[in-house]
């Protein structure tokens, strides 16, 4: 991973960035340009051959300035501990964003999921809590599904947290089985939250959805619940891919169709009537909306050099370099930023957390009803803090943010912080108002 790829330094250049342009101290930067905690543990697990293998996994918990500390757990044989360092501040922003009364964490496990049984993946999920559970908890941090973690492994983990704690507690943990006290409408919560900025996009650019197109990379949970909602609101899907291949058809692919032919072949490659492309190609396809929903660094100078389409909705979590954003700056791309478009996520899982607290669930209409106000209404206020300060979304969004966990830290009296820029009052209320 170079410097220009590595999520903690874009991240906190991104801060940095932020703290400048809304005139504050210094002191703000350094405050909140590292987490306060760094968590590494070792998991060794009994492998079904009669052997031990030991896995490394981390947790980073940026700061709790604004509540405990909220992000999801990933396993993956890429994690870092840069990698969840910098993401973890990605979720402060993140949360911060939409108001929500949290601070920023994340979680890894450097592992290849896909070559464990599931005993052993069971293992690894319940000994990387055991070691945690210290330092988490539904006051403390509150960890979540992420790349190749799911509703099961969620269930895992609070078990394991429950008998290391002696007591039910459902509010340690989100994304995890209905019957185990999760969210309805939790599981197409990130891709439904990108619906409803691409929407609010296409609206402000004069973009009708009945006659747009768009293509999505990455078809996992995010990336085809997206691809689903879009082409239910009549978004013309030209091309998916995943990490095993790519669908491609200009006249637009049967969304319900691809979804039957991927729960049966495990990849998008070879769907019928459609045609395999690249990434570098699905990149530069002359479509209404590009949606990066696979891992960080995605959109490149390169790539970005060649984009055609009028919106990138980033899904992902980081998926475009600093390159690749002043270039999409430079050619007059709207960006729909990670930190608002896919805070879908993060939004209702403190739905399922409030839940959790009050022992009542709520219907799914009105999970999505809830999603939907704080979504557009996120999106509004960064929005006029573009057209009111003349940057872009990305930029509006970390003034956002940046104020919102300033002035925590100022009212906590962490720091002494003279504010030279307003954030409108409604989004600093938090988000159950």
């Amino acid at each position: 991973m170079s410097d220009l790829t590595n999520p903690f330094l874009i991240v906190q250049g991104q801060l940095h960035r932020a703290v400048k342009n809304l005139g504050l101290s210094e002191d703000v930067y350094e405050m909140f340009k590292e987490p306060f905690r760094i968590t590494r543990v070792s998991v060794p697990v009994h492998m079904d051959d009669g052997t031990i293998q030991t896995f490394i996994g981390f947790r980073a918990q940026h700061t709790d300035v604004t509540g405990p500390t909220k992000g999801g757990i990933r396993f993956h044989q890429d994690v870092s501990e840069d990698e969840v360092k910098g993401l973890s501040m990605w979720m402060t922003f993140k949360t911060a964003v939409m108001g929500l009364p949290y601070g920023g964490a994340k979680g890894g496990v450097i592992c290849d999921p896909g070559k464990l049984s599931e005993r052993e993946l069971e293992e690894l999920s319940r000994g990387y809590i055991r070691y945690l559970a210290p330092v988490m908890g539904p006051e403390i941090d509150i960890p979540a599904p992420d790349v190749n973690t799911n509703p099961k492994i969620m269930g895992w983990m609070l078990d394991e947290f429950d008998k290391v704690r002696g007591h039910h507690t459902p509010g340690f943990i989100t994304g995890k089985p209905l019957v185990l006290g999760g969210s309805l409408g939790r599981d197409a919560a990130t891709g439904r939250g990108v619906l409803f900025v691409v929407l609010r996009a296409m609206d402000r650019l004069g973009i009708d959805p009945k006659h747009a197109t768009a293509a999505v990379q990455g078809f996992g949970n995010v990336g085809s619940h997206t691809a689903r909602l879009l082409h239910e609101a009549g978004v013309t899907i030209v091309a998916v891919s995943d990490v095993r291949g790519s669908a491609y058809n200009p006249s637009g692919l049967d969304i319900p169709e691809l979804l039957k032919y991927v729960e049966e072949h495990q990849t998008t490659k070879g769907f019928p009537g459609s045609s395999e492309i690249s990434n570098d190609e699905l990149f530069a396809l002359d479509v209404d909306v590009v949606v990066p929903a696979a891992l960080e660094n995605q959109i490149d100078g390169k790539r970005a050099e060649k984009v055609r389409a009028r919106i990138i909705a980033e899904a992902a979590n980081g998926p475009t370099t600093p390159e690749g954003d002043q270039l999409l700056r430079e050619r007059g791309i709207f960006v729909i930023p990670d930190i608002l478009c896919n805070a879908g996520g993060v939004t209702v899982s403190y739905f399922e957390w409030v839940q959790n607290t009050m022992g009542y669930y709520w219907p799914e209409e009105e999970v999505n009803e809830k999603l939907l106000r704080m979504m557009n209404d996120a999106f509004d206020t960064i929005y006029a803090m573009r057209n009111e300060h003349k940057v872009t979304m990305r930029e509006a969004a970390y003034l956002v943010a940046v104020h919102r966990v300033a002035e925590a830290a100022n009212a906590r009296g962490w720091l002494r912080v003279n504010f030279h820029h307003e954030v409108p009052q409604a989004l600093l209320r938090g988000a159950g108002d």
